[in-house]
């Protein structure tokens, strides 16, 4: 087991240049200095000095090891730095990693509830496929995944996936298309030959979705692919083809893009996930999270199906 106090002595005498400046620095002996470098040399199994005349001249492997002494004492000295100028009211660092296929508006309802704790929060969220993001969870870079699937089994990764809730799919259409598919029959039939803005290959929704129109005998003219719901949403409010999102924000969608509610279904429903790497969730936010998604964002669409 390598010492860290002989360690520092050798330190020490590299910077100083002589045993005896490096004393005098430490306030130690320079028989004391000499014996615990000579006892770190016997450990380590080799010289870290050479003495030339009546100077100190580092060897090879004493450059190397100053190298990395350098390194050690830096971040020593970052550490006490950081903890001695620490507020008492630092905040809580919360790194949270969002599955792209995830709703801009469902990942800041579902994030919400960390920024309203009584301890302060600073959340720093990543955007990012799933594959990617689940690498990070597993090398401790962030404390949770948010995704609308749980973790796939194929994934060599040690984790859990929470659900934190479901809903249904709400259809929309701008005004313009909407009043064009009035009188052709009845709800679900009206999508049948309709041009359709639908969600990337990614997206967990899209399989359901799919086996739903076959269902139905549905055969919808797909017009376009997203991988980003934003953008799926921007073109179904320049009327370029009708649109989905989760029921849950179906009012704030009508409301921020001027668009019009043409159906919805429960047969296909949205799921959400926090992945993290403990089974039982203890991290404040975490908890702050799972608890508001269960009882509050996704309780009241239960009662009403």
């Amino acid at each position: 087991m390598l010492n860290y106090r002989q360690l520092h002595y050798f330190w020490a005498v590299a910077k100083a240049g002589s045993i005896i400046r490096a004393s005098e620095r430490l306030h130690l002996t320079p028989q004391t200095l000499s014996g615990q470098i000579s006892l770190l040399e016997e450990t380590l199994g080799v010289a870290l000095f050479l003495r030339v005349g009546r100077r100190l001249q580092l060897t090879e492997t004493g450059r190397l090891t100053l190298s990395y002494a350098d390194e050690l004492f830096q971040i020593g000295n970052d550490l006490e730095e950081a903890l001695r100028s620490r507020p008492e009211d630092r905040s809580i660092q919360f790194r949270v990693g969002v599955d792209d296929v995830v709703p801009k508006s469902i990942a800041y309802r579902l994030l919400t509830p960390a920024m309203s704790m009584t301890e302060p929060v600073r959340i720093v969220c990543r955007e990012n496929k799933l594959v990617r993001l689940l690498v990070e969870l597993a090398i401790h870079r962030l404390d949770l995944v948010l995704a609308d699937r749980p973790m796939p089994p194929e994934t060599n990764v040690k984790g859990y996936s929470h659900k934190l809730g479901d809903c249904g799919i709400t259809f929309f259409a701008a005004p313009q298309l909407a009043a064009q598919l009035k009188g052709k029959g009845k709800w679900p039939r009206i999508l049948n030959a309709a041009p359709l803005l639908i969600p990337g290959e990614n997206a967990a929704v899209r399989v359901t979705l799919m086996r739903w129109f076959d269902a139905h005998q549905i055969r919808p003219r797909i017009v376009g692919e997203f991988d980003d719901s934003a953008l799926m949403h921007a073109f179904g409010q320049a009327g370029i083809g009708i649109f989905i999102a989760p029921s849950v924000i179906a009012d704030e969608v009508q409301r921020e893009h001027g668009v019009t509610v043409i159906g919805r279904t429960d047969e296909v429903t949205e799921q959400f996930y926090a992945i993290s790497m403990e089974r039982r969730l203890t991290h404040p936010a975490v908890v702050a999270i799972n608890d508001t998604a269960q009882r509050k964002l996704f309780a009241g669409l239960k009662k009403t199906r």
